[in-house]
């Protein structure tokens, strides 16, 4: 009879527990049609670790570089660990979690992130740390980013934090419960319009341009890790023309870059080589790159790779060759797709 009573009992508490993890899924937000930012960071798990190049960064990264074309012209399998406004110290966690699953060649790191040493919004923290998986990464990344009025309970039972969003919830976060539809081509956010940069604003006077300890510590921590691990750490600028990148901040990366041995590429000043045309290569007057800018810098950066760097051209390897003609096929059907949802005419190839 005890024995029935506990059985019962087990059954009971299980019960509640499947329901309240169920509950707690249904009410996350799921970013697949708005927000999208916010499921980028989950997306990696679900791919094949085999990464010659990580990038780790805001959306610097996400928008600006395309592992489709550094696959389909230069043979480089790379993957953007990418999310919206992704803080150094949330940069240097992704960056730990990574390589509990591989050891790329080579790490790409935007230092524009180097502006902040603080934390910064609740709501872009989420985007970030809530589709990471659960690790000691991932729990020190939490602490280090949240805000005073953000509680650390509410990252393990997010459940505590969405209970609200029952007037909120959308077809998508049933659907999301089991199966979510991929946002980006191997971290890669595409778009194809196009609206030019015009009348960019000049950045505002700074009290103090130098960047901040902790900023420069995590840096540090980057250069270090990748050290340990042999990987090969680039950092780049992107060629956002907003937010505005101070000269001031560029003599510092270049000092570091210089200091530390590191290869340093700003895109800002590497127009010309790559091609860009800001009236037609962005699709948020100068923000962010659209596809046909993120193509051109990418194809420069893997250029850069191959001749420089010395990274193999790996088309010739059949499991990934097959692994990547899918991915292409889904690349090119995005790509037509929106090319026909804003009326345009897709470029000569």
């Amino acid at each position: 009879m005890k024995k029935r009573k506990r059985l019962k009992i087990a059954g009971t508490v299980l019960a509640v527990a499947v329901s309240l993890i169920l509950l707690q899924e249904l009410l996350m937000p799921k970013y697949i049609y708005d927000i999208t930012e916010g499921a980028m960071i989950r997306e990696y798990y679900g791919e094949a670790k085999d990464h010659d190049v990580v990038f780790i960064g805001d959306c610097e990264v996400y928008e600006n570089f395309s592992p489709a074309v550094l696959w389909q012209e230069y043979g480089i399998n790379s993957y953007i660990r990418g999310s919206a406004q992704q803080l150094i110290w949330q940069s240097y966690y992704l960056l730990e979690d990574t390589l509990r699953y591989e050891t790329p060649k080579v790490v790409v790191f935007n230092v524009l992130a180097l502006q902040y040493d603080r934390p910064q919004s609740e709501a872009y923290n989420r985007m970030t740390l809530e589709g990471m998986r659960w690790s000691a990464s991932k729990v020190k990344s939490i602490l280090a980013s949240m805000t005073e009025e953000e509680s650390f309970l509410d990252y393990v039972f997010p459940l505590l934090r969405y209970h609200s969003r029952w007037s909120e919830l959308k077809a998508e976060d049933f659907r999301g419960m089991f199966r979510r539809e991929r946002v980006t081509h191997n971290g890669y956010y595409m778009r194809v319009d196009v609206r030019p940069a015009e009348n960019v604003p000049e950045g505002r006077i700074l009290a103090d341009y130098r960047f901040g300890d902790n900023a420069w510590a995590y840096l540090d921590r980057i250069a270090d890790l990748c050290q340990e691990k042999g990987i090969l750490l680039v950092l780049v600028k992107a060629p956002s023309l907003y937010p505005y990148w101070y000269p001031q901040w560029e003599e510092q990366v270049e000092a570091y870059a210089l200091e530390r041995g590191l290869p340093y590429l700003n895109f800002l000043e590497l127009t010309e080589e790559t091609g860009l045309d800001f009236s037609q290569d962005t699709y948020d007057a100068g923000l962010h790159l659209n596809l046909s800018g993120a193509e051109k810098i990418t194809r420069y950066l893997g250029a850069y790779l191959r001749e420089d760097i010395g990274l193999a051209d790996r088309r010739g390897e059949k499991a990934l060759a097959d692994l990547w003609r899918d991915k292409l096929a889904a690349y090119e059907q995005d790509r037509d797709a929106q090319y026909e949802k804003y009326g345009m005419t897709p470029p000569d190839r």
